[in-house]
């Protein structure tokens, strides 16, 4: 299982969100170089980045600071937040992250997003899907959490046949930023509803035994944030952890 450490940006310096909400936000001291370079020193082989002022203006805001990070540390990053168009995909792709993160519009545009996977490939985009429970349903949180989709999980991924796509990012908001563990009811789920998806768990990893569970539930990767920033546990354990 991939380990991929995650830095949130706003204004430039990293943050995290208390249940994707953007009035509940923690700041860590570290410049993103610093943080990013760090991660790499402990031996990671990726890195997830979220443009958060992005998300939050639909728009690509952070995406040259991203592909500086990008050129000056020999990590493979994972980066979205305000990409919302093909445009926005190839800047990314050109600048050196090596996959793009769309979010909202795997929703709300899957005929769009279905086209740059054809495109760059689809070992170069993840689709990410934030979900908010809803009685047994859990629904699509669009453009920064902020809006609910009209569609449930399953009717957005059916959007996407076997094959068209590869990565997927799951986050459980009620759980991002909360340290209570990930949601791995709704993970075993997806695995078992699309196998032919490499799934990512997001949101909720407090300790280490977070990271055999969502293995064991057929993640192939996992995002791991405040845990890692309020030292619960190393990156080196936690690299050590899925690889065992």
């Amino acid at each position: 299982m991939i380990v991929y450490p995650a830095i949130d940006l706003r204004d430039g310096v990293c943050v995290r969100l208390m249940h994707g909400k953007f009035d509940q936000v923690t700041h860590y001291d570290d410049a993103p170089a610093k943080r990013l370079a760090a991660f790499r020193a402990a031996g990671a082989t990726w890195a997830h980045i979220v443009d958060l002022d992005g998300a939050e203006a639909g728009r690509a805001m952070q995406h040259e600071l991203i592909g500086e990070l990008a050129s000056a540390i020999d990590i493979r990053i994972q980066s979205g937040g305000g990409v919302r168009s093909a445009d926005d995909v190839a800047r990314l792709l050109d600048a050196g992250v090596s996959r793009v993160v769309v979010g909202s519009l795997a929703v709300t545009k899957p005929d769009e997003v279905l086209g740059w996977l054809e495109r760059f490939g689809a070992d170069r985009i993840t689709l990410a899907i934030d979900v908010k429970a809803d009685g047994d349903r859990y629904i699509p949180a669009l453009k920064g959490w902020t809006e609910a989709a009209d569609v449930d999980l399953w009717a957005a991924l059916d959007r996407y046949p076997a094959g068209s796509a590869k990565h997927l990012l799951v986050t459980d908001v009620g759980r991002d930023g909360a340290l209570t563990g990930p949601n791995l009811d709704l993970l075993a789920e997806i695995h078992q509803r699309r196998p032919d998806l490499w799934l990512q768990a997001s949101g909720g990893v407090a300790d280490l035994t977070d990271l055999t569970g969502a293995r064991s539930v057929g993640s192939s990767g996992a995002i791991i944030g405040r845990a890692l920033y309020e030292g619960r546990f190393t990156l080196e354990q936690a690299l050590e952890t899925a690889r065992a």
